[in-house]
């Protein structure tokens, strides 16, 4: 009784945090998504409106396609990171020369913040001053600008999220690849097991807690991203690249629109929240079907 009341006391401090920072503000947004609040409207006051604010969701167009392209975007910067992250860490796991150099270059990019990370991208790609468009049209000649062109500007978003954070890939994948167990995969190979049936077979189930974690890390960021996009496109041209943050900031900040702005942000933490669980029922799946 005493030990357990002593452990408590030890994490009452994170507990009280973790309500402050986590619990209340999710309460006061869920209770003002059912309230029509909006400071620059005839009564600026808020009003009781139920579930009104939900409503307009399913019929808000620029809200669906800022979620389709947020899907979007997320797919394409977590699988390449995921497969650009695991050759890596193969690659640094193993005995290649300079391999302490490459591995501080390469994670130079998370010491760097996304907003400074989104106004570096913005001076690469201006045209006439970055060397993007430059070289781009004097190599292949091709007219780069991002303004004019959205594929252009998508591509360009998901080349830079992929640049940013794929270091923290490879170094979360490097840990889990240096504690595997060496004996089975040096008996799989005696016994004479392709590369790819140690990989299936032995690496893979070993590395899926670290695969697992690591999926949800970048998934949870890919989805709420912001800055970097906000100051590299505005999330432009037209509405390109606003994603489901940048649609959502618009919303609650020029426009003032609290109450709708907090039901699109429950919406969208109520839609991580189900990618996350599905693709950990599909992975834990996948592995009791293994067995």
């Amino acid at each position: 009784m005493r030990n357990s009341t002593t452990g408590w006391l030890l994490i009452a401090p994170t507990l009280f945090i973790l309500f402050i920072t986590g619990l209340l503000p999710f309460l006061y947004v869920l209770v003002v998504s059912f309230f029509d609040w909006n400071t620059f409207a005839v009564n600026p006051d808020p009003h009781f409106s139920g579930v009104e604010n939900f409503r307009r969701l399913v019929f808000d167009e620029a809200f669906l396609y800022s979620i389709w392209l947020t899907l979007k975007f997320t797919f394409f910067v977590v699988t390449s990171q995921l497969v650009i992250g695991f050759g890596l860490a193969k690659l640094l796991s193993r005995n290649v020369p300079f391999k302490g150099v490459f591995r501080t270059i390469h994670t130079l990019p998370l010491m760097v913040a996304p907003i400074a990370v989104g106004a570096t991208w913005r001076l690469l790609t201006i045209p006439g001053l970055g060397p993007i468009p430059h070289f781009l049209q004097k190599w292949f000649d091709v007219s780069y600008i991002l303004s004019r062109f959205p594929d252009q500007a998508f591509i360009t978003v998901v080349l830079m999220d992929i640049w940013h954070w794929t270091p923290l890939v490879t170094l979360t994948l490097l840990a889990g690849l240096s504690n595997l167990p060496r004996e089975p995969i040096e008996q799989a190979r005696i016994d004479g097991a392709r590369e790819w049936q140690i990989f299936w077979d032995i690496i893979l189930p070993f590395m899926k807690p670290v695969l697992l974690t690591t999926v949800f890390i970048r998934l949870m960021d890919a989805l709420r991203t912001v800055d970097e996009v906000w100051m590299l496109t505005g999330g432009g041209p037209g509405a390109e690249t606003r994603f489901i943050g940048l649609h959502i900031w618009r919303v609650v900040f020029p426009k003032t629109d609290y109450g709708y702005g907090s039901a699109m942000s429950l919406l969208a933490l109520y839609m991580t929240i189900v990618i996350c669980w599905l693709l950990y029922v599909a992975m834990t799946g996948m592995k009791d079907n293994k067995q």
